[in-house]
């Protein structure tokens, strides 16, 4: 039954999804980050945190600022982080915090 939920619950949220939903977007991310039944995608998931973040969703930028840590310049990740530290998101507070102090380290 729990399997049948998650399923549909998935297919409601592709939906809204593609209605441009940014919180939908976010949990279609998460669901593919985590692989909750779907297939997981890393790819897929970063497609679905960069659309939400695109519109300011908070979670979704702090998400799509780890996850492209490796292939974004300082000045991305510090943009992205902004924009969910701005909404009130503990992490990307602290974790902008140290970027900017290191960057004041002799």
């Amino acid at each position: 039954m729990a399997l049948c939920y998650q399923g549909f619950h998935f297919h409601v949220a592709q939906v809204y999804t593609r209605l441009g939903y940014p919180h939908a977007q976010h949990i279609v991310g998460q669901r593919y980050l985590q692989g909750a039944g779907v297939e997981k995608s890393e790819d897929l998931a970063m497609h679905w945190f960069r659309q939400a973040a695109g519109q300011g969703h908070p979670h979704s930028s702090f998400n799509l600022a780890l996850g492209a840590l490796r292939n974004m310049t300082a000045a991305e990740v510090e943009k992205l982080l902004s924009v969910a530290a701005a909404h009130g998101l503990q992490e990307a507070q602290e974790l902008l915090e140290n970027i900017l102090k290191s960057r004041n380290l002799p």
